[in-house]
């Protein structure tokens, strides 16, 4: 006997006719068009991001017109034109009379009835619009206050909320096609870069007197969530531990990629360093967690144990969250010690992370089980898929 989850209400099963089989195959290239353009754009904008933040780090101060912010923006642009191409293509289809296709999620009515949207574009398309609209913010700041010499100005903050948004969407747009493998794989990588941006925002927190740093508590309650609710939608086995080794992947290839861009730049603008720039890890790699891929074995050890057992699903994701949490909280802390050579982490900060990815953690397995069945409903799955973790 196996546990199935999603644990609430299983999607009902779909059946095939004739019209829906040739509605598929006429919009299938723009479905995966679609997903994978907006997801073109959160890697532009990840890559900007992270070369940005290292810019800062390294260089200093910048200017509102630099090709850090170029990739930002131009990131948020494509995700936002492509998100909108698919609400046109939906909204056609309605006024046509013809099937709405199954585009990135259930279509909803908005703007008074005037446009048919895939929920998913919608979230995607309003993180994007919403960014082009405080990028303006960002420059109007700029105008106002000169150079940029932090990260968690109102503006930044507001931009980093934005792309979170548009990430979002993304996930569940590639949800709403899971029985896809072109959908899961674009899955894994939405949850991955949303796991790496999430707990940015948390850094406008910074100038609170707090006892441990707000991004490191941002991911301890984050990334176990996150890994969670992947796990679930993708159902099946190892699906956490593909999550671990991208986020892995990832973070090695962004590890290289930020000083080296960082420096490149500025040498080709005829700007110095830093004085005294000591060894310090890349800046936005260093915050990803390097231990999800423990966390994403344990996921699937626990998982298993349920399955084999036919353990209560809740309780199951509840302690998997516990057991994650804490583990990050560990971890985080751990790896900032292991590869920064200044680091200044106290015995007692070490413990508050460690005691904080309990409740953390709890949260983050009720939440990543309710948000993974939100997901679930986005589009009932096909005859004959896997709806257990695992066969």
């Amino acid at each position: 006997m196996t546990a199935s989850l999603p644990f609430d209400a299983a999607p009902a099963r779909a059946t095939s006719t004739a019209a829906q089989r040739l509605t598929a195959y006429d919009t299938g290239l723009a479905a995966r068009a679609g997903a994978w353009v907006v997801l073109l754009g959160i890697i532009v904008g990840t890559v900007g991001t992270s070369w940005d933040i290292q810019w800062h780090t390294d260089v200093g101060p910048d200017t509102f017109f630099t090709l850090p912010h170029l990739f930002l923006y131009s990131g948020s642009a494509i995700s936002g034109f492509a998100s909108l191409a698919m609400v046109i293509l939906t909204t056609s289809a309605q006024r046509a009379g013809r099937p709405v296709p199954r585009l990135g999620g259930t279509p909803i009515r908005v703007f008074g009835g005037t446009l048919t949207a895939p929920i998913g574009y919608m979230v995607s398309g309003a993180g994007a619009a919403l960014f082009l609209l405080y990028g303006l913010f960002d420059l109007e700041w700029h105008s106002i206050y000169g150079f940029d010499a932090v990260l968690n100005t109102p503006s930044h903050v507001a931009l980093f909320l934005s792309i979170s948004t548009t990430m979002i969407g993304s996930i569940i747009v590639f949800s709403a096609h899971r029985d896809e493998l072109w959908a899961r794989a674009g899955l894994v990588l939405s949850i991955v870069f949303l796991i790496s941006y999430a707990p940015i925002p948390a850094d406008g927190l910074n100038n609170l007197p707090m006892p441990v740093d707000p991004i490191i508590a941002a991911t301890v309650l984050f990334a176990p969530m996150l890994l969670i609710m992947g796990a679930v939608v993708l159902g099946r086995a190892g699906g956490a531990l593909v999550i671990g080794v991208a986020m892995s992947i990832t973070q090695a290839v962004l590890w290289w990629f930020s000083p080296w861009a960082a420096h490149a730049y500025a040498s080709a603008v005829g700007l110095p360093l830093r004085d005294g720039l000591q060894p310090l890890p890349p800046s936005f790699p260093s915050i990803m967690p390097m231990f999800l891929i423990v966390a994403a074995v344990v996921v699937e050890g626990l998982f298993w144990v349920a399955r084999t057992r036919a353990l209560n699903p809740h309780r199951t994701l509840l302690v998997t969250g516990v057991v994650t949490g804490v583990i990050l909280g560990v971890g985080l802390p751990l790896q900032t010690i292991m590869t920064d050579p200044v680091s200044r982490i106290t015995a007692s900060s070490f413990a508050i992370v460690a005691i904080l990815g309990i409740p953390f953690g709890l949260l983050a397995g009720f939440l990543g089980g309710r948000f993974a069945a939100m997901l679930n409903t986005l589009a009932p799955r096909e005859a004959g898929s896997v709806q257990e973790i695992a066969r």
